[in-house]
Parts: structure tokens; C-alpha cells; sequence
């Protein structure tokens, strides 16, 4: 991709007859980012390995005076790697000093819009993984997990959507220690250097850069520490998002091991908040909805309404 700096013309945010507020028309909040705990790698590396207990011992009742066999339990070694997201970014000397409010200013300001974009992209990364949206050169998301990407999967409720690219997906997660968590190695995280006045590369002009990146990767826990319903698509195919759907994707998790919340795009809680006014004896809109059977559920935009139909 090619550099898109800063120019003169793009002062006419800065004039003396604009307000100094901001109203954002960019949709790139992380919600789901925030609610996912963070913790260092296995080792400090970028390569982060934790256990999946996947078989239990078999064990049994036996007579006096008589034996049984001994057996063991089976652990199966994952391994997640992370990887640089890089939101450097730079700004013309002088035309950072020319701006009205001083060059911290502008500095500053971009400074909070690259983690802002930072951060949605790591979204981004965790539901779609290396497809599109996610980026190819990032860490392993949930999307190409062979345990949510495709209808036959255990932890796959289909919503029976069949048009292709406008289907999208509602996810289920559990958080924790041994569950769906970001990892970066000895907790570096992210990292915002400090400003130098340096030469642009490949040019001879001074610019203000800032070196700003995270080391970062995923987490994703066993089989149940996750869950999807996907193909849901009102629009064309009448295949909204409903409680029954989440009623079958909340069955699929093991007893007193449920998620701790939902995410979905805002298109299906509409979907979902309609549906419960479609039910409702008083003939009143339901509230929107907040959760569904006492899990919490909430939006990101992170969530597309473009999905391939899973088969």
C-alpha cells in the first residue's frame, strides 16, 4: 500500500471557523478487544503453547479381590504465534508546525486514531482470522478453526441462510486463563515510542515519526471455549437471529462451563430484538436486547454482513 500523508489541503480541519470538536463517521470501536483478558506468552516468546485436556481416564467400579485396568488421561500441546501490528505512522515537519493547534497537537491526535485502528484490526483478527477482512500476515483467528468453520461442527449452529456473501455470524465466547485470551510476549503489548524529527525514507524532507506497534496473537482455548451461529441473513434469505437459535448454541456448551457473552453485528439484534416483538403478547416493541438467557450480548462492527454461506 502506498504512503497517504497529510497535505496542505487537509488543513481545513484545522481553519478558525471549525468547531475544535470531532464527530467520528468511522466505525472502528473494539468491544469485543476489551472484554478479552491479556497475558504474557508461555515462555515470553512469540510463540505461545497450552494444553488441551482432551480425554479423560477411564476409571470403574471393582470387586474385592479383584483388579482393573489402569488408564490415563490425554492432553493434546497447542500452539498460537503472535504477530507484529504495526501503526507507525509520520507527519511532514512543516506541516505538523504549521498546524493551528501546535504539532503536539496533530501528533497527538493521530497518535489515538492508529491505536483506535490498531485495535479494530486486532478485532477484526480475532472473528475472521487470516481471511477477509483479517489480514493474511496476522496471527490465527476463530474463523479458520476447524472447530466453528463449517455447519457440522460441533460448536456451529446454523441459521440456514443459503445467499451467497451476506450471511453473518453471531460468536459465544468463555474468557479466562484457560480459555479464549490475547497473549503478547512478557506482556510488551503495545508499544508507542517516542516522537523524533527524522529524514523520510527515500526522500529529503524532515518528518515527525513515531514508531508504534504490538506483538500480539490469540488464544482460542479447546472446542467449548467458543461457539458460532452463523448463515444468518434476514434480508434476503428470512434467517434472523432469534433466542431459539441462541437457546441451541448455548445447549452445545458443557454444563456450568457457559460463555461469559455474546457479540454479533447490529443487524442481527435488530433481527433479534424483532423477533421477541413478533412473540410478545402486549403487541409492544420489545426492549433491545442486552442478553439472552442471562448471557450478556453486545455489538461490534467488527462483524460483517458479508459472510460466505457455511456448508
Amino acid at each position: 500500500m502506498a504512503n497517504d500523508l497529510y497535505v496542505v489541503a487537509d488543513f481545513i480541519a484545522d481553519a478558525l471557523d471549525v468547531d475544535k470538536t470531532t464527530t467520528s463517521e468511522v466505525l472502528n470501536m473494539a468491544p469485543l478487544v476489551s472484554r478479552l483478558p491479556i497475558s504474557d506468552t508461555s515462555d515470553g516468546s512469540e510463540t505461545h503453547q497450552y494444553n488441551i485436556y482432551t480425554g479423560a481416564p477411564v476409571v470403574g467400579f471393582r470387586n474385592p479381590n479383584a483388579g482393573r485396568d489402569y488408564d490415563h488421561s490425554v492432553d493434546e500441546v497447542v500452539t498460537a504465534t503472535c504477530t507484529i501490528l504495526d501503526f507507525s505512522y509520520r507527519v511532514d515537519y512543516a506541516i505538523a508546525n504549521a498546524w493551528r493547534q501546535g504539532a503536539e497537537d496533530l501528533i497527538a491526535r493521530e497518535g489515538v486514531r492508529h491505536l483506535a485502528a490498531a485495535l479494530f484490526k486486532v478485532e477484526q483478527q480475532v472473528i475472521y482470522s487470516t481471511t477477509s477482512p483479517g489480514d493474511a500476515a496476522g496471527f490465527s483467528g476463530f474463523l479458520t478453526n476447524t472447530d466453528y468453520d463449517a455447519v457440522a461442527d460441533d460448536m456451529v449452529i446454523n441459521a440456514a441462510g443459503s445467499t451467497a456473501t451476506v450471511q453473518s455470524s453471531l460468536w459465544a465466547f468463555k474468557t479466562g486463563f484457560n480459555d479464549v485470551r490475547l497473549v503478547t510476549p512478557f506482556t510488551r503489548g503495545i508499544t508507542l515510542g517516542d516522537t523524533i524529527v527524522t529524514e523520510a525514507n527515500g526522500s529529503n524532507h524532515p518528518v515527525y515519526y513515531t514508531p508504534a506497534s504490538m506483538y500480539i496473537g490469540l488464544q482460542m482455548g479447546g472446542k467449548y471455549s467458543a461457539g458460532r451461529i452463523c448463515n444468518i441473513n434476514s434480508a434476503t434469505d428470512t434467517k434472523p437471529l432469534t433466542d431459539d437459535l441462541i437457546s441451541e448454541l448455548l445447549t452445545e456448551f458443557p454444563s456450568g462451563m457457559g460463555p461469559d457473552f455474546m457479540v454479533c453485528n447490529r443487524t442481527s439484534l435488530s433481527d433479534l430484538q424483532q423477533s421477541r416483538t413478533a412473540t410478545n403478547t402486549t403487541g409492544t416493541p420489545a426492549p433491545f436486547p442486552d442478553s439472552s438467557f442471562n448471557v450478556p450480548i453486545f455489538t461490534t462492527d467488527a462483524i460483517t454482513q458479508t459472510e460466505a454461506v457455511e456448508v
